[in-house]
């Protein structure tokens, strides 16, 4: 069954919105323009919801679940294609979204707004009370998860027809909650090894939507690449990230890993008040949710000032390239997770200590399933699977030596295709540094 957008409005021919009436946020005219100037193909929004709504579905039946229930925001996203308050929800859940055996499809809403999803017709109910974290609730809490429990079974009877045994999977949920459901004798199961291996293959709308993502998080960057000089501070350079991306209609970056100077090395310190200094390193990783809700996740390393890197600032800056572009390289359909652990460029001991935590992690709505480590962490932390077309992958180094003033840090992002891989980073390398 193919159902109709409801996008407020007619679309151009480029297949982009003709006013700025539409209920979902979404793409600016700015990216629009630019994505138009680059060749760049938008998405098919409805039809791209549909493949979310059939492939999350399928994946329901093939498990023997009777639903799945999502309070992540990101799954609800992928599931509905709705946002209200991400980074609100994220912490106080009040957003849940049921997806049932025969793909009828439940959010719940924060205040049952129904216009909040009504663009999009695969959400056929919208309800209130889905709601009870200690905020919101206080004494009440247990009575308002039994409630949200005495609806999910009424739910799962009306609509699978299951009696004494039923499964439902589940992402996140409290306590309460959790205890509620269970009270009617429903088997929860895992509900993120679903959405996770659900969400990993990319149909052709999703790598769509991606390089409009990408291309968009690219010219923030450029835009940031200005702002960043002498005398200004990491937050300056940070907050003009953030403004570019708002202006094209990206929507929140997860981090705010950006450093310069000494502060480059360790990695993970996030962006201060610090003074950038003339003839500095400065690193970040975008950790940018952009367009469409896709993540744009790109690192870079830059020289800042009027004079020449040093010799050991190239040095470092041409491990972490070679690094990165070798490990690219032997990424193809059917190869396994443990033989990219155990193959492709090895880091040089003096870079060991404080490598990154990853060697690659998948990436889509935001970082996702797999993450594949370095040799020296399989036995503890590693798992095994395998290579699919439509998978998307960043490939990642740091490469700073412990005790040394300098680090660098590089990151692209690529697509698994059927023959090998394709890299959708366009991103310039600072050319100082190589």
């Amino acid at each position: 069954m193919h159902y109709e957008s409801k996008i407020v409005g007619a679309m151009r021919p480029d297949n982009t919105p003709a006013d700025n009436d539409r209920v979902e946020i979404g793409p600016t005219r700015l990216a629009y323009d630019e994505w138009h100037a680059a060749g760049l193909e938008c998405p098919d929004l409805p039809a791209m919801r549909e493949y979310r709504w059939r492939k999350l579905t399928q994946a329901i039946v093939d498990r023997g679940l009777d639903g799945l229930l999502m309070y992540d925001p990101l799954n609800v996203r992928y599931a509905t294609d709705t946002t209200n308050m991400q980074l609100w929800c994220a912490h106080n859940p009040c957003r849940a979204c049921l997806l049932l055996a025969n793909g009828h499809m439940v959010l719940w809403e924060y205040g049952a707004l129904p216009y909040m999803s009504a663009f999009n017709p695969l959400v056929r109910e919208v309800r209130g009370g889905g709601s009870f974290f200690y905020f919101a609730t206080g004494n009440r809490t247990e009575e308002k998860a039994a409630d949200f429990a005495n609806t999910i079974d009424a739910l799962l009877r009306e609509h699978c027809g299951t009696g004494a045994k039923k499964r439902l999977a589940i992402d996140k949920i409290q306590i309460a909650g959790l205890q509620a459901l269970q009270k009617h004798g429903i088997t929860v199961c895992d509900g993120e090894e679903v959405t996770e291996r659900t969400r990993a293959v990319k149909g052709p709308d999703e790598i769509k939507a991606m390089r409009c993502a990408m291309h968009a998080c690219e010219q923030s960057i450029a835009a940031m690449r200005t702002v960043a000089a002498p005398g200004v501070t990491e937050n300056d350079v940070w907050a003009e990230l953030h403004r570019q991306n708002i202006r094209r209609g990206g929507e929140w970056i997860e981090t705010r890993i950006l450093s310069s100077g000494v502060r480059t090395n360790p990695w993970f310190q996030e962006c201060g008040p610090r003074v950038i200094n003339n003839n500095e390193l400065l690193a970040f990783d975008t950790d940018l949710i952009g367009c469409y809700g896709m993540c744009a996740d790109i690192s870079r390393t830059w020289f800042v000032g009027d004079g020449e890197p040093s010799a050991e600032q190239k040095r470092l800056h041409r491990i972490a390239l070679e690094h990165i572009s070798e490990n690219t390289d032997i990424l193809k359909p059917g190869v396994s997770f443990r033989e990219l652990c155990e193959t492709g460029n090895a880091l040089p001991a003096e870079f060991v200590p404080q490598r990154y935590g990853s060697k690659y992690h998948g990436v889509g709505l935001c970082d996702e399933w797999p993450s594949i480590k370095y040799p020296m962490d399989w036995e503890e932390r590693g798992y095994d699977g395998v290579l699919e077309p439509g998978m998307m992958l960043c490939v990642e180094a740091y490469i700073g030596a412990v005790g040394g003033r300098d680090g660098i840090k590089l990151e692209d992002q690529v697509l698994i295709t059927e023959n090998g891989v394709e890299n959708l980073t366009h991103c310039p390398f600072d050319e100082r540094l190589l």
